[in-house]
């Protein structure tokens, strides 16, 4: 498994990171990091595109999923199913949004691992025979910032612009909010603790970033700060652009089955 790992992931970003060091004038290992999370975030915007339509789908839902649950509070069994039939006539995937982070993580151990093995041991055993040997790296942005020990100022900037790509979700409520009133249904209560928690996420995200940010080579707080700048300006740009999809009529119920 780790020599598959190896193979599939870390080589190849390894030797893409160091090619982009080779091709960028002035072979600066920041700039070529910052490459390197353009060129990942062009790769993951098809799934990032989905998650976004996936998510205003599942918004626009909303009347339908608590009438759902208002109508069968009393048997979940037939609620669940109820619930799949609607999900599946609006082509609806709510686990989907959780797709792009899932691609993503083991981009980030890859490339942990790289910085790691690169910056401080300087091994490029895993180089392919056609991308150049860098030689000696200097493991800095702009020849002054260092991307070999944790950045501060970095890990809390990256904080930052998490809790600005958070908040614009919450703006354009494709995060649930809390509702101001609580009905009495399940449903609702569910509803309403799944808020909750959301809105918690919000500003605990941003200061697990932070932490992380601390602990880790500043090579990997850039990726992890370039991204997310990325992420806001897409994010933005997606949420001006994408035209809200009018939600076709809920499936015909099916009688709940006598007890």
């Amino acid at each position: 498994m780790t020599q598959f790992f190896n193979t599939v992931l870390i080589q190849p970003i390894l030797n893409l990171l160091l090619w982009l060091y080779d091709v960028i004038p002035g072979q600066d290992i920041g700039i070529a990091i910052i490459a390197l999370t353009v060129i990942v975030k062009v790769l993951l915007h098809p799934l990032t595109v989905k998650q976004i339509r996936q998510q205003r789908a599942m918004q626009e839902l909303q009347p339908k999923i608590e009438e759902v649950r208002n109508t069968y509070k009393d048997n979940r069994e037939e609620q669940a199913r109820q619930l799949m039939a609607l999900y599946q006539a609006e082509k609806v995937n709510p686990a989907s949004s959780c797709l792009p982070l899932l691609v993503q993580l083991p981009i980030f151990i890859a490339l942990f691992q790289v910085l790691l093995n690169m910056l401080k041991q300087q091994d490029f055993s895993l180089l392919y025979s056609f991308v150049p040997h860098p030689g000696q790296i200097d493991p800095s942005l702009f020849g002054f910032i260092d991307l070999h020990n944790p950045n501060y100022a970095m890990a809390i900037i990256a904080g930052a612009v998490q809790f600005i790509q958070s908040q614009q979700m919450f703006k354009t409520g494709l995060t649930k909010q809390p509702p101001k009133e609580v009905k009495g249904s399940e449903g609702a209560k569910d509803e309403s603790m799944a808020a909750m928690m959301n809105k918690q996420m919000m500003y605990i995200m941003p200061v697990v970033t932070v932490i992380v940010g601390f602990s880790l080579p500043g090579g990997l707080t850039l990726y992890w700060l370039t991204m997310s700048v990325l992420t806001v300006i897409q994010q933005w740009y997606m949420f001006k652009t994408m035209q809200p999809k009018e939600p076709s009529g809920p499936p015909e119920p099916h009688a709940a089955p006598a007890r």
